[in-house]
């Protein structure tokens, strides 16, 4: 397996431009199959999670193409793919494919809505908590799908079609609300979904399907309103820039210090995040271009936080967020509400000298003055990029195994820091 070997030490300046985010382009990909045209999308990052998503889709009998390098683009700032679900020759999702990746699930939404059957297999266990799917059943369940569990399989049937109905989700779950979104869009009639996940990437999934022809009020709210369409059509739409990369690519150089532009981002993607590491002495300002973070000289100083949805402060940069922490002046708290189990990186930060003890819910962290290089292993996507958080200070080498995690969330990793003076690099396994 590779492993990234990083000697500490060294800060980030310069530029770092900000790919398509997985967790909307995944779901995006997901929608062609509400139509038999073709959709484009555009800005799409080069990951494995997309690789797989593409391969559970051909099994289905999808077509893709992607495009060659257009202007302004490279390897580091996206693709455009082309996806056409005109002739599907099964609507069976086996689990020896979507075992590989969890949101592959969301492929039971479009397939029953259009073609009125679909066999999902359940999507098992995870590193960082159960992450159920009742949620997402119930709402295919309220729009009209009769669902039975048959052999780990989810099988959903609706031959005369789904209908519109109100969904009110006890708990705010982007899953769910994606599943709903999509299969409402041709559900006879008005579906309002309540306590609506209100994510950036919910409402870019939105804006693409109101191009394909969809009729959808409210999205990026917590309560939204789609009035069923008998077809969908082809549209063409980017992908919009990765919050979490940002966010990650920002708590770096508030670790190493430095002056860093993120470039095609958006700040109100992830307001939370960046008045946190205001907070912890790191200096934020918007460009035309991005976000740039600057931490010269000054300490960084211990902050609490507790993960919420949108707009709250993500789950997904609280790993990273712990790294940062691992070098602040104090003790910081950090609650985990929303997945259980996701504090695996601990052990892994403590290997490196981090001084984190866990209670419940929560992490308590001791700031230390040095963290010191060892070897690390990743234990899921967004741990893996916290071990090269604290490896971009620490002293001496420290070498992280299992990075195929990375691969799957992050595009060009190591050429993006390294540009930017990071003494990073890939061992091939």
């Amino acid at each position: 397996m590779d492993r990234i070997r990083i000697r500490g030490g060294a800060p980030l300046n310069g530029l770092i431009p900000i790919s398509g985010a997985k967790n909307a382009a995944l779901p995006l990909m997901i929608a062609s199959l509400l139509t038999e045209d073709t959709l484009e999308l555009g800005n799409v990052p080069r990951l494995a999670d997309i690789s797989s998503l593409l391969r559970i889709m051909s099994n289905f009998g999808v077509d893709h193409s992607i495009a060659g390098r257009r202007p302004g683009q490279s390897s580091e700032t996206g693709q455009t793919i082309r996806v056409t679900a005109k002739s599907i020759i099964d609507t069976c999702a086996p689990y020896e494919l979507v075992s590989t990746m969890r949101a592959s699930f969301w492929v039971i939404a479009p397939l029953v809505a259009r073609f009125g059957h679909a066999k999902v297999s359940m999507p098992g266990g995870c590193a960082i908590g159960t992450r159920p799917v009742d949620l997402l059943i119930m709402a295919l369940a309220k729009l009209g799908a009769a669902i039975e569990i048959e052999g780990g399989y989810v099988v959903a049937t609706a031959p005369k079609g789904l209908h519109g109905a109100e969904i009110d989700f006890p708990k705010v779950t982007v899953g769910g609300t994606h599943v709903a979104l999509m299969a409402a869009t041709l559900a006879q009639g008005t579906t309002v979904i309540r306590n609506a996940a209100r994510e950036p990437e919910v409402a870019d999934l939105a804006a693409c399907l109101i191009k394909m022809g969809a009729k959808i009020q409210g999205a990026g709210t917590s309560e939204i309103v789609v009035e069923g369409v008998s077809s969908l059509y082809g549209a063409s739409h980017d992908v919009m820039p990765d919050r979490i990369e940002t966010g990650t690519y920002a708590m770096a150089v508030a670790m190493t210090g430095g002056d860093l532009v993120l470039e095609n981002t958006r700040a109100e993607y992830l307001q939370a995040a960046l008045d946190v590491l205001g907070q912890a002495g790191a200096e934020v300002s918007s460009t035309h271009s991005g976000i740039r973070i600057r931490r010269n000289g000054n300490g960084i100083q211990a902050v609490d936080v507790t993960t919420d949805p949108f707009p709250g402060f993500p789950t997904d940069l609280q790993a990273q967020f712990m790294a940062l922490m691992t070098r602040a002046n104090g003790t910081s708290r950090i609650r985990e509400t929303i997945f259980e189990n996701r504090f695996m990186h601990v052990q892994e930060l403590a290997r490196l000298g981090a001084h984190i003890r866990l209670d419940g819910d929560s992490a308590y962290v001791d700031g230390v003055p040095t963290l010191k290089g060892a070897p690390v292993m990743a234990t899921d996507l967004r741990a893996s990029v916290s071990l090269v958080i604290a490896g971009l200070v620490a002293e001496g080498e420290t070498t992280i195994n299992r990075v195929y995690h990375l691969d799957r969330g992050f595009e060009a990793l190591e050429a993006k820091l390294a540009r930017c003076g990071a003494e990073i690099e890939r061992v091939r396994g």
